[in-house]
């Protein structure tokens, strides 16, 4: 596993909704908070790089989010985060999103044997969906301490 540790700032302005997450259910959470955010930005035809943006944080909270081309006009409902990291691990991970689980613990495996702490938050950025899952895209971002 080729993960990158990167000291350079990456920020995110993300618009989307965030939730607790129940019986450690991330996934459902966030598919159901994806579900809802995609609707308004339908709706609204707000322009946005249309990449599934999940970002967990402290107390098992999820947000799920999409970057918009540009701040809305009128008020949506969506809550706006923006996300700063000036030093983390980045892995690109290729292939089905059921294995993301466990590549993001493989990476933080290998963090810990290079002698890196992860915190909070933790985001994956999903790539353009296709239908071959052998070549789905999710970029995988752990902020180091």
């Amino acid at each position: 596993m080729n993960v990158e540790i990167i000291n350079q700032t990456f920020t995110l302005n993300v618009y989307g909704f965030s939730g607790n997450v129940i019986n450690k259910d991330f996934s459902g959470a966030a598919f159901k908070l994806m579900d809802r955010m995609w609707k308004i930005v339908m709706e609204a035809e707000l322009q946005n790089k249309g990449m599934n943006i999940w970002i967990y944080e402290p107390g098992e909270i999820v947000f799920a989010g999409v970057e918009l081309a540009e701040t809305p006009a009128t008020y949506t409902g969506l809550q706006h985060k923006t996300i700063t990291l000036t030093h983390y691990a980045y892995y690109k991970h290729i292939g089905p999103y059921n294995l993301i689980k466990q590549t993001g613990q493989a990476m933080r495996d290998e963090l810990k044997l290079r002698g890196f702490e992860t915190v909070l938050p933790y985001i994956e950025i999903y790539g353009h969906w296709h239908s071959d899952e052998s070549i789905l895209e999710t970029e995988l971002f752990m902020n180091l301490k």
